[in-house]
């Protein structure tokens, strides 16, 4: 049976195709936690976690991405603060819908190790003495996760799935600013757009223009036929009891105040 791979070395075609599988999954695995964690828990506070929980998503998240919270927070702050306007730090409105798909990265640094704006925008994320420690160290985090990998699926499956992993979650993060705001429905009024099969693929981020529509709900998907990905597992951490949620959806309207 011919090879799968036949630019591979031989002997190597397994691995490349276990690389693949592994790279998928921790590619998600990360998705997972940059919505759920970074987005919804640390950024809007629309749910939270016990010790535990916390403490395994500050792990994974520096394993996976390392990338450091606050400074993840305050980007996603800013956005917030200046969507689809002057500041806004990934807007494709301003920039381009190309350009921030290609570019998202820098956009993000330059937000991120602006000191000044982390201050501003995540002071209520100061750096603990784990932080100092370890998780404000991403070099060493990304090189225990690639570490891991390499002890448990080998060199190169390993060095495979790191690619596979690196690619796609930075550019299904672009994604989301830079299609998330140009292509899809509007079902709210704000710039953000919907797109179902973006949100399958980022755990729900993709159903971005309900989330500027309810910022603080821990849920993504508001009307049948919308799939958040994210939200079963987070619906299943509430009921062991390690997770809270602040409200799932829009919040009610208040009726107008009436005299008597």
């Amino acid at each position: 049976m011919p090879s799968l791979f036949p630019f591979a070395p031989d002997g190597a075609g397994p691995s490349i195709l276990l690389g693949v599988v592994v790279g998928l999954v921790v590619c998600q695995l990360a998705l997972f936690t940059t919505t759920v964690y970074l987005h919804r828990a640390l950024s809007h506070r629309a749910l939270s976690f016990g010790p535990v929980l916390r403490a395994a998503f500050r792990v994974i998240t520096w394993m996976t991405t390392g990338i450091v919270p606050r400074q993840w927070v305050a980007v996603h702050r800013t956005h917030h603060a200046h969507t689809d306007v002057e500041g806004d730090p990934h807007s494709p409105v301003l920039l381009g819908w190309g350009r921030v798909q290609l570019t998202n990265v820098s956009l993000y640094r330059a937000v991120a190790t602006d000191a000044t704006a982390v201050e501003r925008y995540a002071r209520d994320l100061p750096a603990d003495r784990w932080d100092r420690a370890l998780f404000d160290r991403s070099a060493l985090g990304l090189g225990l996760g690639i570490a891991l990998l390499v002890i448990v699926i080998g060199p190169v499956a390993a060095l495979v799935a790191s690619i596979v992993h690196a690619v796609l979650y930075l550019q299904l993060n672009a994604a989301v600013n830079a299609i998330g705001h140009h292509f899809g429905r509007r079902p709210h009024p704000n710039t953000a757009t919907n797109l179902q099969w973006l949100a399958l693929l980022t755990q729900g981020e993709g159903l971005h223009n309900n989330h500027h529509a309810a910022p603080t709900s821990a849920r993504l998907s508001f009307r049948r036929g919308e799939v958040d990905p994210a939200w079963p597992v987070i619906a299943a951490f509430r009921r062991l009891g390690w997770a809270s949620v602040r409200h799932e959806g829009p919040r009610p309207r208040r009726a107008p105040a009436t005299s008597r």
